[in-house]
This record gives structure tokens, C-alpha cells and sequence, in this order.
């Protein structure tokens, strides 16, 4: 395909967006991204993982600050850690070809023009299903689970965008619905389509 792309994968908590976009990343030989992220951030940065960790995804919050502080010295602000995962992404785009999930890469490579981004999401019912089988947990946790989780992700997708909301399908070259399309629809589909756009180049 010659000139290097990545794909974005946003994604509602249990609908299945991860395993989707491991699965993309797999059928091109690419790496996926996700939790790799901190890691390289904190390499990068020379502060400790797990300071990336407690905010990944999350609005940094005053009882988070005082969970780390003692024990990791400084304590940046929550915009020193957003940079620095931000850093982190458009070197990868600029760089290798790859997945990347969450991290609001879509919006930080919103002025590359080799990034295809899609936002993966499905009814309460089928991410429900999904929590429960996958962690073990009841119904009542796992609705919680979703709540919470999805809440911060469109807490932390609005702050650090400017007020942007995080389901806007605006924000993406294509939404899918995973329970109506299927899993491996969806791997297929968004290949089809990176596969389209980057023969257009």
C-alpha cells in the first residue's frame, strides 16, 4: 500500500471496538495500540507508568493527584500527561502504520491525511452480554461497568478536545454498530474501506 496509515478505533465500553481493532491490526501485520501508549509516554516523558495509568481515560481528578503524589515525584498536570501521550500518537502516525484505540487519537490526528477513524458501538443489551461473559461479573455490575466507563470516556474526549462530544459521528469516516453488523463484518468493513482510500492516494 506503500505510504504509511493509522487507523483510529473509538469504541463503547463492551461492544467489542478493542477486539475489533486488534483484529484489524492482525490481518494488516501492524501493531495495535492501546495501554502501549502509557508506556511509551512514560519512556518518553521519564515519569513513572503508572502516573499515565490513573488518568488514562479519566478526567484528573484532586483524589487521583493525592493516590500518586506521595510516592512519584512531580506530579504533572493533567495537560503535561495528555501532551505527552499526544507527542507520542503523531509520532506513530508519522512514522509506522497501526491501530490506535481510544486515547482521543482521532481528534490528535485530525490534520493527518493518512488517519481513517471509526467509532465502534452497539446496544446496551449486547454490551451487557459482552461485560458479563467476559468478566465474570452480574448484571447490576456490569451496568455499572458501562455507566462509569463510558462516562469517563466522554468526559476525558470532551475536555481535551474543547467541548467536542465523543459519539459525534462527525468526529469519524464511519460508525458501526457491532451486534447489527457483526464482529468480522466490521474487521472486513473498515479494511474495505482503508483499503479504498489509500489506493485513492
Amino acid at each position: 500500500m506503500g505510504k504509511n496509515f493509522v487507523i483510529t478505533i473509538a469504541r463503547g465500553f463492551g461492544s467489542g471496538g478493542k477486539e475489533i481493532g486488534t483484529a484489524v491490526s492482525k490481518l494488516y501485520g501492524i501493531n495495535c495500540y492501546e495501554h502501549g501508549i502509557l508506556t511509551l509516554a512514560a519512556q518518553m516523558s521519564g515519569l513513572d507508568r503508572a502516573q499515565f495509568a490513573a488518568v488514562d481515560e479519566k478526567i484528573y481528578r484532586p483524589n487521583i493527584i493525592e493516590s500518586i503524589k506521595d510516592s512519584m515525584a512531580p506530579t504533572p498536570t493533567k495537560e503535561q500527561l495528555f501532551d505527552y501521550q499526544a507527542q507520542i500518537i503523531r509520532g506513530l502516525a508519522s512514522s509506522e502504520s497501526c491501530v490506535i484505540v481510544g486515547k482521543c487519537a482521532d481528534y490528535i490526528l485530525r490534520d493527518f491525511d493518512n488517519v481513517f477513524s471509526f467509532y465502534i458501538e452497539a446496544p446496551r443489551r449486547f454490551c451487557l452480554d459482552n461485560i458479563m461473559r467476559k468478566m465474570e461479573v452480574t448484571e447490576e455490575e456490569a451496568n455499572a461497568l458501562i455507566s462509569k466507563t463510558d462516562k469517563s470516556r466522554a468526559e476525558y474526549y470532551k475536555y481535551y478536545t474543547g467541548g467536542n462530544y465523543w459519539t459525534n459521528p462527525v468526529n469519524y469516516d464511519m460508525t458501526l454498530n457491532s451486534e447489527k453488523v457483526g464482529k468480522e463484518n466490521c474487521i472486513q468493513i473498515i479494511k474495505n474501506y482503508v483499503d479504498m482510500r489509500m489506493a485513492e492516494k
